[in-house]
């Protein structure tokens, strides 16, 4: 049995992140392995939701966790997902993106919708999602499109959000860090 790695998680504007992800042709150990490091790497940035393509696997892979600080970690697990029928109505959330560190800003979803997917052992599954759990789940989806949060705002915050990344990533790679941690993803500490 293998332990899970942390893995690290592309900081936008990496271009990875803007790869279509390709359909998962099964649901097998070598997956497994790799939902288990995105679960850990999650848990340790720390955030809810993260996309196989956020540490560089495009593939059309999701894995979430919505539990809080006091709650026992109820782990999902999401292959192949589709989303089916979402509500007209939308809501705005304040939305966050480990690719986009330090960044949110309200998005307007869906308020709810269904998601049919593929779950940890290859099981084909559907699940009612409103509130948070909606949000997150179509959230990760845009990630296996190529879509960042960032793209639903104006074209001026955007460019203000890439424009600060890039240049806390010049002064983090000039300054080396310092961490040493390949896994860490505290630009500049």
């Amino acid at each position: 049995m293998r332990g899970m790695a942390i893995r690290p998680i592309l900081i936008a504007p990496d271009p990875r992140l803007r790869e279509k992800s390709l359909p998962v042709e099964a649901v097998d150990d070598d997956l497994r392995a790799l939902m288990d490091d995105m679960l850990e790497t999650m848990y340790a940035a720390p955030g809810i939701g993260l996309a196989a393509i956020q540490v560089g696997v495009p593939k059309r892979v999701i894995v979430m966790d919505l539990a809080g600080k006091d709650e026992a970690p109820n782990p999902l697990y999401f292959v192949n997902p589709v989303i089916l029928d979402p509500a007209d109505e939308t809501v705005p959330y304040e939305e966050g993106c480990l690719s986009v560190p330090e960044f949110y800003e309200d998005v307007e979803r869906p308020v709810s919708c269904r998601v049919q997917y593929l779950d940890y052992h290859g099981k084909e599954q559907v699940l009612e999602a409103e509130g948070l759990l909606a949000t997150c789940i179509q959230h990760e989806m845009d990630h296996l499109e190529g879509i960042l949060f960032i793209d639903h705002l104006s074209r001026l915050k955007r460019e203000r959000i890439l424009k600060k990344l890039k240049k806390e990533q010049k002064l983090a790679a000039a300054q080396g860090d310092g961490c040493g941690d390949p896994a860490c993803n505290h630009l500049g500490h």
